[in-house]
């Protein structure tokens, strides 16, 4: 995959930092994306499979022509890799 993406919810962060989350100084997550992480905190403490659980419906509307068991396939094989769910 090309590309930054946020490393709890797994979403595309763009060319600039304007999706990106803010530290508890103000400056920038280099991590995370506004949705997840502000304030040097994550948004929802959740699990990831809870975390995987609300992302369906967004991916599907992002995503024209793709299937639920498709976003949530992706989701099973990208999420234990980012940095908020490793081991």
């Amino acid at each position: 995959m090309e590309g930054k993406f946020c490393q709890s919810c797994g979403m595309p962060m763009g060319d600039t930092d304007a999706m990106y989350g803010t530290e508890k100084d103000g400056s920038k997550s280099p991590d995370y994306c506004q949705y997840c992480y502000n304030d040097g905190a994550f948004t929802a403490d959740c699990t990831m499979a809870e975390m995987m659980e609300y992302c369906v419906k967004p991916i599907l509307e992002n995503s024209p022509g793709m299937s639920e068991a498709a976003a949530r396939g992706m989701m099973a094989q990208m999420f234990p890799t980012l940095k908020r769910w490793k081991a």
